[in-house]
């Protein structure tokens, strides 16, 4: 009598088929892998940029490092939840549109004598709606992201140039527009940057360790058998805008308190760096792959390279192509990264179907002869 846990024989072959072996990653490829991760790769661009910038006058002195946090701050603050939707496969193009709205209307309330704290309030509402509509767009017309946002990003600059014209409204209270000019007491960090860290960790834990970050990678992945398995697709993509928006009209909020003064055109062309960061911070453009410490690092590096920059007084034209060669980096080699890989499991695939072939047929039956038979 055979036990419940051993496996039948068969009769025709004698031969008892072992288990197949399963390969476990963690001892095999583990280690390098490590060391190849995208992150490593920014810790050292992270070392050139600081080489590059140690070679131009003043780059280590504390005034630098602060304005290095305070031409990048808003731009970082935008980055973050374009990251989560970066995530879901989705896009959004409309976040430096909605800055520019934001500190537009924020502007003109103040100037028809809103209280400055019920007015940021109401930025705030009108940027979440804007990030709705790109939401209810996406998620329950099934348009394109991609479309959508560039038509929302026309949509809201317009807006904004209505709301204002060619003016400009200043003289916005002193406690609030020092928020831009003057460090976190007792350190050298702008405030836009104390606020990315702390807005950064709580993204980090939202994706990283929380349920729902684990769906919003899993609708990256596989949206259909994300919706499949329960997570509520659309409801979450539909979150993810509405957050968005509001964050995006706080970073507004942030940028007319910097430069005291409130105009149409604020962050104009934004949204090219706050792509660039996300994409360079190893956020797959496919969506289902990335981390907020790869976003925190990208934006170290494009801090350090453009201060450098501009400390060597190189052309704001050519550091826009800095900016667009990081872009197609960040895009192409993953991809080439992706194909080898492919390429390499095909070539495996392929040889262990000729070895498979070359091997004996042990499920093939032997003949015997007997003495009986002979006679």
């Amino acid at each position: 009598m055979l036990s419940e846990t051993t496996p039948p024989q068969t009769a025709t072959s004698g031969v008892v088929q072992a288990p197949p072996t399963i390969r476990n990653p963690q001892t095999n490829e583990s280690s390098w892998r490590g060391l190849l991760r995208w992150e490593s790769a920014l810790l050292v661009a992270l070392a050139g940029a600081l080489i590059y910038g140690h070679r131009t006058t003043n780059f280590w002195n504390a005034t630098n490092f602060f304005y290095i946090g305070l031409n990048i701050g808003e731009i970082a603050i935008m980055a973050l939840p374009l990251t989560l939707i970066v995530i879901t496969g989705e896009i959004d193009l409309s976040v430096a549109s909605m800055l520019g709205l934001s500190s537009t209307l924020l502007g003109y309330l103040y100037l028809h004598g809103w209280p400055i704290g019920v007015a940021i309030v109401a930025v705030l509402i009108v940027g979440a709606i804007g990030g709705a509509l790109n939401g209810v767009l996406v998620t329950r017309l099934g348009l394109p992201s991609i479309a959508v946002t560039i038509g929302t990003l026309t949509l809201f600059r317009g807006l904004a140039e209505i709301t204002l014209g060619a003016k400009s409204v200043g003289k916005f209270p002193a406690t609030l527009t020092k928020i831009g000019v003057i460090p976190i007491p007792h350190t050298q960090i702008a405030y836009s940057v104390g606020f990315f860290v702390v807005l950064a960790i709580i993204y980090g834990v939202v994706l990283h360790a929380m349920p729902v970050g684990r769906s919003i990678f899993a609708i990256g992945l596989q949206p259909e058998a994300a919706h499949f398995s329960g997570i509520r697709v659309k409801r979450i993509k539909l979150m993810l805008y509405v957050l968005s928006g509001t964050v995006c009209s706080f970073a507004g909020v942030l940028w007319t308190m910097r430069f005291a003064t409130s105009r149409y055109d604020a962050g104009t062309g934004l949204e090219l760096n706050v792509v660039a960061i996300v994409l360079f911070g190893g956020i797959s453009i496919f969506g289902g792959r990335g981390s907020i410490i790869g976003v925190v690092l990208a934006t170290a590096v494009m801090a350090c390279i453009q201060q450098a920059l501009t400390l060597r007084n190189v052309d704001a034209q050519v550091r826009n192509i800095v900016t667009g060669v990081l872009l197609l980096i960040s895009v192409v080699l993953p991809n080439i990264a992706t194909g080898i890989h492919r390429l390499r499991e095909r070539r495996r695939l392929r040889n262990r179907d000729r070895l498979a072939q070359r091997a004996p047929d042990l499920h093939q039956p032997t003949t015997t002869t007997t003495e009986g038979q002979r006679a």
